[in-house]
């Protein structure tokens, strides 16, 4: 057992640390070869698995990719489309045609019908390009998400507040009979019963993802039930 499990914390790796050689490994997210060695690019967690080596910064803005599930709040409705905020640098676009299935006469109908400035949708990232994003509806997954209250989370913890294969957000929903989405971009929308709870665990694994024996900790936070 390494020193880092015996502690109950994981690995952490600095910026312009050498991690290995390229001998050893191979480089993977948050690193980079310098004179064949593996250098971390982020103050973040090690992670090595098989021959790969990478580190998840363990802070960070969203930088939105193609293909991202994210939810996104409309802050301005234009004539051909709607502003979002992602929680990202740059705000995003959804065109009336990636919006909207139905044909639409511009002229006598208003586009706040559909989406109108606080809505809160869960997207996909169709484009991205430094400053200039844009999304799509179309999918039987996104829509617009009434109700609920949204929670943010560092954006590189999703993968961790997911889990294996769901594990852990199937965990929170069905301990709290909640209703949960979650956005790539770090946004997290909840409905249901026991929303307070949702979000204590939710904000535990934001807060203490490197650590070991979360799953266990995250167990006994949502069955105690005066937590």
């Amino acid at each position: 057992m390494t020193k880092e499990k015996e502690n109950g914390v994981r690995e952490i790796a600095f910026p312009g640390q050498i991690l290995g050689s390229k001998s050893e490994y191979l480089p993977s997210s948050g690193t980079y070869e310098d004179n064949g060695n593996i250098v971390s690019k982020y103050l973040g967690i090690l992670v090595k698995s098989g021959n790969y080596i990478s580190v998840v910064p363990l802070a960070g803005v969203y930088v939105p990719k193609p293909g991202d599930h994210v939810i996104g709040i409309v802050t301005a409705v234009e004539k051909v489309g709607w502003v979002v905020d992602i929680n990202s640098p740059w705000e995003a676009f959804l065109s009336l045609s990636e919006g909207v299935e139905e044909f639409i006469d511009l002229k006598r109908v208003l586009l706040n019908r559909y989406y109108d400035e606080g809505d809160v949708i869960y997207a996909q990232i169709l484009s991205a390009k430094r400053g200039d994003v844009q999304l799509t509806m179309k999918g039987p997954a996104f829509k617009k998400l009434r109700e609920g209250v949204l929670v943010k989370i560092t954006p590189s913890k999703v993968p961790r507040l997911i889990g294996k294969e769901g594990s852990m957000i199937n965990l929170i929903k069905e301990k709290t009979k909640t209703m949960i989405r979650v956005g790539q971009n770090g946004i997290v929308w909840i409905s249901g019963e026991k929303i307070d709870k949702a979000i204590m665990a939710i904000k535990k694994i934001d807060e203490k993802s490197h650590i070991y024996g979360l799953t266990d900790e995250i167990t006994k936070l949502l069955s105690d039930k005066d937590g």
